[in-house]
């Protein structure tokens, strides 16, 4: 991902005038509604990591997005969004994870990973004084694992893959600050993937803005070797940097 980065900050700066380049940088809090597993899906146990568990201190999270606009109404960006979760707690029941089995009221160390690696192209397709709005398509890369360890046994899941998406983007301009909607998502068969915000945005002058929003991240898998869906609400803040 790294070579992406530093190959779309050569085109920018190489480009005509009209181009741009955008740094966008947050964090906040996270927090689940729920993790349900099963792995493998046929004789695997059905759990989830979020109520059978308890998580381990805050959750906070990060995420960095490069944004390349060029033609005026075209834009390329690139997204590192990484996501991991830690919980501890008795077992509730017996439970058949990938090789091993980890006994009722064996104390559990468990982590759930979900980094995402995505690079995107939108294209403006209406704008005016107050509105803009964007469409566009997104490919990703899931970088996840889910792993249980105690004191005698641990195992884990590694599933990385590509997922194509569709990306949206809408953004309404008040008098001195604007609100938007913009996400990733698709739906249908083995699985689905969601990734949507809601906020706001302030500029502080030309060449920075201050943001704040909520994220939605939800979706999973329902395949022979994996069923995990997932819910993780998040609280963000956050500025974007024009250079």
């Amino acid at each position: 991902m790294k070579y992406i980065f530093f190959l779309l900050l050569l085109v920018a700066l190489s480009g005509p005038v009209y181009s741009q380049i955008s740094l966008d940088v947050s964090a906040g809090l996270a927090s689940q509604s729920y993790n349900e597993v099963k792995i493998p899906n046929e004789v695997g146990t059905a759990f989830d990591l979020y109520k059978d568990f308890k998580i381990q201190g805050p959750v906070i999270n990060y995420s960095l997005k490069l944004g390349y606009r060029f033609k005026e109404k075209n834009h390329l960006f690139v997204l590192y969004a990484p996501l991991s979760v830690n919980y501890e707690g008795a077992a509730p029941f017996d439970i058949r994870f990938e090789n091993t089995t980890f006994l009722q009221g064996q104390n559990v160390d468990a982590r759930y990973q979900f980094n995402s690696y995505r690079v995107t192209y939108r294209r403006d397709v209406y704008t005016s004084d107050k509105w803009l709005l964007g469409v566009g398509f997104t490919a990703k890369i899931r970088d996840a694992e889910i792993r249980l360890k105690t004191a005698d046994n641990s195992d884990k899941k590694v599933d990385v893959g590509f997922v194509p998406l569709l990306n949206l983007h809408a953004e309404y301009a008040f008098n001195s600050w604007s609100a938007y909607f913009e996400g990733d998502g698709l739906a249908g068969g083995p699985g689905r993937a969601f990734d949507l915000y809601l906020g706001g945005k302030i500029p502080l002058n030309d060449y920075l803005k201050i943001k704040a929003a909520y994220r939605l991240l939800e979706g999973g898998a329902d395949v022979a070797s994996v069923y995990n869906f997932t819910m993780v609400h998040f609280a963000t803040l956050g500025i974007i940097i024009h250079f």
